[in-house]
């Protein structure tokens, strides 16, 4: 445990100072070798790193990636808002409501929180404060609907998860749906309460884009995520090959409106190349950590502690909520994803866990760290592209963090909402 502990203090110690995470965890990662005299053993450390990285389940990463940052260039977002427009507007608060219902066809699309924030704060914040809404108020709908990004499939979050854990991706895209879907409907409820406190607009009088052309250009993009997730969870396609048809339909349909040009193209092909570097960078050092901490038998150890202080069950599940959820507030979900989650779940499956349900939880728990402050990289995101502030974001974000931490308490009690998806399909 004192391995754990040292490395633990580096990492916060070099994020402290504004290091990033990919070198903050390698350099305590081979700091802490020196220091438990395991140095003899880091001349395995390429093997490691490239036996943690040739997984070919992380291929589609990339592929997703660049089907999000495609069909942003391709206008395609647009279409969806559009779309969201027609179904939401004449509620009250309704472009708070669209901007979540368009969150949850972009999820479809692109599983990425981040390509859901770059793509909305541009377009709604302006839009909903021109309506009549608070700009902070509509930056925090903007950060707290892009948690819905990484559990709707396909979600980089969920591959990643998979290849870590050995987890069948299928298995774990089907289980993203129910609860994506909840994260949505606790968001609407959450929206229409600070419509009615706040008086919001909306109503039988806001205008709607109209209904032929919305859906004629809409339909392309709605149709994508549909042929996607079937495709995978019916086995037409693996996650490789849906990402890459992904890409493919956002050329096709990009051309096809005149939104889409070669320049377009490469600049997202740029943009994927250094998302992609960045996060396989994270995963090299972060094998490392694991990868000591798996010589020192920390992972035996924190079992003995478990057995020691009696907590198993769902008490053990609710437990690693709270380490996910305290991880959430100050580091980036990489770090949780692939030194954490290693050495806790196995334990929660040898006591009864399901792994496809507590996979879901783990990437649901560490989504919502996006917006948990001091440190929640969504709000940030949101600030930094609006200019808005960062504390009076998290103060208007929190009653949604709430509503968004209901919903994974709820599937934590009752993981078979989760499941019952993907049994009914034959994936478990």
């Amino acid at each position: 445990m004192l391995t754990a502990a040292l490395i633990i203090a580096l990492v916060i110690a070099l994020a402290a100072l504004g290091v990033s995470l990919a070198y903050a965890l390698g350099t305590a990662a081979v700091v802490a070798f020196v220091v438990t005299d395991s140095l003899p053993f880091l001349a395995a450390a390429p093997q490691r790193i490239f036996s943690q990285l040739d997984v070919f389940a992380i291929m589609a990463m990339p592929l997703f990636i660049l089907a999000g940052e495609l069909m942003n260039r391709a206008g395609i977002t647009r279409a969806l808002i559009d779309v969201a427009m027609l179904m939401l507007a004449r509620l009250p608060g309704g472009l708070g409501h669209v901007n979540i219902m368009t969150s949850v066809f972009f999820a479809g699309i692109s599983g990425s929180a981040t390509a859901d924030i770059a793509a909305m704060s541009n377009t709604f914040v302006p839009q909903m404060e021109k309506r009549g809404y608070d700009r902070q108020y509509a930056g925090a709908v903007t950060a707290a609907s892009s948690v819905i990004g990484p559990i709707i499939p396909p979600s980089i979050v969920l591959i990643l998860y998979g290849a870590i854990m050995s987890t069948d991706v299928a298995a774990l895209f089907a289980a993203g749906v129910v609860p994506g879907l909840l994260l949505a409907a606790a968001l609407f409820a959450t929206n229409a309460w600070y419509a009615r406190r706040e008086g919001h607009p909306g109503g039988a009088g806001e205008e709607r884009p109209p209904l032929g052309p919305t859906l004629k250009k809409g339909a392309p993009a709605l149709l994508l995520p549909v042929i996607i997730l079937g495709g995978i969870v019916f086995g037409i396609v693996t996650p490789i090959e849906a990402g890459a048809l992904a890409c493919l339909a956002a050329v096709v349909i990009g051309f096809a409106g005149n939104g889409l040009t070669w320049a377009s193209i490469t600049q997202a092909l740029r943009r994927t190349a250094t998302l992609t570097g960045s996060i396989f960078m994270i995963i090299a050092a972060a094998s490392l950590l694991s990868y000591l901490i798996v010589l020192h038998q920390v992972p035996d150890d924190l079992a003995t502690l478990v057995a020691n202080i009696h907590v198993d069950g769902i008490w053990f599940v609710l437990v690693i909520m709270l380490t996910f959820l305290l991880l959430g507030m100050g580091f980036d979900f990489m770090l949780g994803l692939t030194v954490v989650a290693p050495l806790l779940v196995p334990i929660a499956v040898m006591q009864g866990a399901d792994p496809v349900a507590m996979g879901l939880l783990i990437c649901l728990n560490l989504s919502i760290g996006l917006i948990t402050p001091p440190l929640g990289g969504a709000i940030m995101m949101v600030a930094t592209i609006t200019g808005d502030g960062y504390w009076g974001l998290c103060r208007r974000v929190l009653p949604f963090v709430l509503a968004e931490l209901a919903v994974l308490l709820l599937i934590a009690v009752f993981p078979e909402i989760a499941l019952a998806l993907p049994r009914a399909l034959g994936l478990l």
